[in-house]
């Protein structure tokens, strides 16, 4: 067999005292839009049922649909099947073998072009991701640098940017003993002093460290000032509504049906990082304020759970959760899964029992049969759910309507009296509250008003 050749690249330079280290800094080449990857899901024999094997199946697809998020070609894609993983390199040596020859023949190929980038759909080690990366003579990237390289192209605020740098730099901080060859050379110290010095590596990672140390106190003050922010809307107060779910499930596009805002949504996995916040009014003439936030994944690195926290914090304090699940996904059952064990690891557990309402998009991509099935399935769940389409804007009204009764249930019914001259009072009253019952007569005017407690007590000392 001919094996093609090509010039290898050169070891990333060291760093110096002067640089900060950006995202990826210990990887020799980077991965570039356009490049030709392989995608490889294994799994081991241990889980190997029917049902397992058609969610490995979707888990390659996905895992395929990431690469594609960044620009990448995929030109070979399989799921590898285990008995158990090697230390060494997950796989055993003869996958390994046929890998590189699969790799590096022209022939077997589906296009005229090498493959400069494996991705791993699993957590490799330090020392498997070198070796992989001796073996096949290219890059290779596990799930989570896979993840952390399209929030890296994706985030566009600056607290999105720190999140994503913090989570990338604790993520490679372990992953200096890659193929650096540089990292091995010794800074010497002091002539008088005698001794070996420093090696570059534990410069390089002083330096991720010290950056680290700054990313979090950069974050903390993000955190004060939503801390601020939320602190103000529960003075005005507005309740918070926080769309969450899996990665593609469409919240974006109901996000901007709601609203009429003008996010950007695309069908692509990861296309919202930075959280977005729009006013929603709802029939009882409140107002609500619509969050939305960054999409959930299976297997989600704790590395980006612990840099988001800022981010996710607006889902904690959120007063109502809107679990966006895609309905017309084969494997939606998982998904969900997913998103609750996400949500529970955030504290959200009572949340999910009292609090949340499940949405079944993408209803317009069903046929008939699938939705009225859709409609039984989720007739027995104890979350209440609501089956739409945010592209149509079908069944939207159900769950606007959904959000005011969540909101209005904690309301209390109130007697109040006007002075038929009190028209301020009265209507402010209008405008923050339910009016069910009026009675005018010569001297005063009587009301029922439904009022939540926050706005009562603001009534009250203004009158």
């Amino acid at each position: 067999m001919q094996k093609r050749t090509r010039p290898k690249p050169d070891p990333a330079g060291p760093l110096t005292g002067t640089e900060k280290p950006a995202p990826y800094l210990a990887d020799a080449n980077t991965v570039r839009s356009g490049d030709a990857c392989a995608v490889l899901h294994p799994r081991f024999k241990s889980a190997s049922s029917l049902s397992r094997t058609e969610r490995d199946e979707q888990l390659l697809g996905e895992a395929v649909g990431l690469a594609h998020a960044i620009n990448l070609q995929v030109v070979h894609a399989e799921t590898i099947t285990l008995n158990s993983p090697r230390p060494a390199t997950l796989f055993g040596k003869g996958v390994v073998e046929r890998l590189h020859n699969l790799f590096w023949d022209i022939d077997n190929l589906s296009a005229p072009c090498e493959i400069t980038v494996v991705i791993v759909d699993a957590t490799l080690t330090p020392v498997q991701q070198r070796n992989l990366e001796k073996a096949w003579e290219c890059k290779v990237i596990d799930r989570t640098g896979l993840i952390l390289e399209i929030f890296g192209e994706r985030a566009r605020t600056r607290e999105g940017r720190l999140q994503v740098e913090l989570a990338a730099l604790d993520y490679q901080r372990s992953r200096l003993v890659r193929s650096w060859t540089h990292l091995e050379r010794q800074r010497g110290g002091a002539g008088f002093m005698g001794g070996p010095g420093e090696t570059q590596i534990e410069t390089d990672r002083r330096l991720i460290g010290k950056r680290i140390t700054r990313l979090k106190r950069e974050l903390k003050d993000v955190k004060r000032t939503r801390l601020l922010h939320r602190q103000a809307r529960q003075k005005v107060p507005y309740p918070v509504v926080a769309l969450v779910g899996y990665t593609n499930a469409g919240k974006s596009t109901l996000f901007n049906r709601l609203t009429k805002a003008t996010v950007e949504a695309k069908d692509q996995l990861f296309a919202t990082l930075d959280p977005t916040m729009r006013g929603l009014e709802v029939p009882s003439g409140q107002t609500a304020i619509l969050s939305d936030t960054v999409g959930f994944i299976s297997q989600l690195p704790h590395e980006l759970i612990r840099a988001f926290q800022a981010t996710l914090e607006e889902v904690v304090e959120a007063d109502i959760i809107i679990h966006v699940r895609d309905g017309a996904h084969v494997d939606t059952e998982s998904q969900k899964i997913d998103v609750l064990a996400v949500l529970k690891d955030l504290g959200l557990g009572d949340a999910i029992e009292g609090s949340l309402i499940e949405v079944l998009n993408k209803i317009d991509l069903l046929t008939p049969a699938d939705k009225e099935a859709l409609a039984n399935q989720s007739t027995r769940s104890n979350i209440p759910s609501i089956l739409l389409s945010a592209v149509t804007g079908e069944g939207c009204d159900a769950l606007i309507a959904a959000i005011d009764t969540r909101i209005t249930e904690r309301f209390q019914v109130v007697d109040v009296s006007l002075s038929l001259s009190d028209g301020a009072s009265l209507a402010w009253l209008y405008e923050h509250g339910d009016v069910v019952e009026r009675l005018d007569d010569d001297k005063a005017i009587t009301l029922k008003v439904r009022i939540d407690a926050a706005n009562w007590a603001r009534f009250e000392r203004r009158v």
